[in-house]
């Protein structure tokens, strides 16, 4: 039966050119319901309603509504947080003439082999990091194939925390794809050329070498090209972080977010292939390219000169380094964990936890043991005569 909130839907969406067999398939009714309630001119006179176990939960639907968050399973785990203990029939019957008659534009679906591609996008979000809110960055990457999905987030989207989503999903989905599509950002692509060409960033190429995968990128202002990555951008806002608001930290986020892929992304009925997502990710799987045996190296490179104390100087404090280097350039990295390592001809000589400039400089004894020993060894001076000297002025 039509309620008051359906007949004025009717009305505003026959003012908006809308049919009304679209409107009945959007109220789930016969599209004579609607020609009678027209010719009424008015819903059926309402009956006396029993009161529902989701009454006192409506103020926080609506609220949720207003937050832009359609999904009832969503919704439903809200509200039973707060104590609902109803079923999810009455919430759908609830929220369904709430909804707005939304038609996108029809697109041309293009469906990859297994293991053949994976799409690759950023988003972002506000939510609470350790108490304080927080712009965070994400990045979702999507199979083509089985839509199985995994995302990775932080402080910011360069190019190092760009690779490390990659290589992360590559290790959640335990294989690499032959291509993998991204968008036009720097870290991965420089410039678009005449005739089609496109120039990648160098080190996304060393990635794309160490994996085995074809770099691709979307032609400019062409965003439905990865639509199924972007579509999971807005799945993974509209979901975890509406169930989830708040973290510990980043490691605390990422942690939840595996979880949350395991127990509730991964076994859904996707929409559009209508099956289970780990079940077609199973004739995916054998599809994948076997991952290499050494990961990728997603830190920060920059080089130093060592200074003649045995010390290099990153990110505002002084971190000790064998003293026969004194005067050489090494090679730093710094993780995206927070560790410095310094290289030498290729080798690791040294790392140390990255630390404020307030806990002071970050020391190992042995490395500047020579250089105590030099200073053992320089000529001790007499110095009586100063003291002569003294006593005679």
């Amino acid at each position: 039966m039509l309620s008051k909130e359906d007949y004025l839907m009717i009305k505003a969406q026959l003012e908006r050119g809308v049919y009304q067999k679209d409107i009945a398939a959007e109220l789930g009714v016969h599209p004579r319901t609607i020609r009678r309630a027209l010719r009424r001119g008015g819903p059926p006179r309402p009956t006396r309603e029993r009161p529902s176990k989701l009454d006192p939960y409506k103020p926080l639907v609506d609220d949720l509504l207003k937050e832009n968050v359609w999904n009832a399973v969503v919704i439903l785990r809200e509200i039973q947080a707060k104590g609902y203990d109803g079923g999810s029939t009455i919430l759908r019957d609830y929220i369904h003439p709430k909804r707005v008659l939304r038609k996108s534009r029809a697109t041309v679906r293009f469906e990859t082999a297994p293991g053949r591609q994976m799409q690759s996008d950023w988003g972002e979000h506000w939510t609470e990091i350790a108490g304080r809110r927080t712009k965070i960055h994400f990045i979702v990457n999507t199979l083509g194939y089985s839509r199985r999905f995994h995302f990775f987030a932080s402080e910011r989207e360069d190019a190092e925390h760009t690779y490390e989503g990659i290589v992360r999903t590559f290790e959640y989905f335990g294989g690499s794809t032959q291509e993998v599509l991204v968008d036009n950002q720097k870290s991965c692509v420089i410039e678009h050329r005449v005739g089609d060409r496109v120039v990648f960033n160098d080190r996304f190429l060393d990635l794309a070498g160490h994996y085995g995968f074809q770099p691709r990128a979307c032609r400019p202002s062409r965003a439905k090209t990865k639509g199924k990555d972007e579509r999971m951008v807005g799945y993974v806002k509209h979901h975890f972080f509406v169930r989830y608001r708040g973290f510990e930290n980043f490691s605390h986020l990422n942690q939840l977010a595996e979880q949350w892929l395991r127990e509730e992304a991964d076994p859904r009925v996707h929409g559009t292939v209508k099956e289970v997502v780990t079940e077609r990710f199973e004739r995916e799987r054998p599809e994948l390219q076997p991952l290499p045996p050494v990961r990728f190296d997603t830190s920060y490179r920059e080089h130093r000169l060592v200074a003649w104390d045995g010390y290099v100087d990153v990110r505002g404090n002084r971190y000790s380094v064998p003293s026969e280097l004194s005067g050489k350039m090494v090679v730093v990295r710094i993780t995206l964990d927070d560790r410095l390592r310094v290289i030498w001809d290729e080798t690791l000589v040294v790392e140390h936890p990255l630390r404020p400039r307030s806990e002071g400089w970050v020391t190992t004894p042995a490395h500047h043991r020579r250089l105590w020993q030099e200073t053992l060894g320089v000529e001790r001076r007499d110095l009586s005569v100063y003291e002569e000297v003294a006593q005679c002025s």
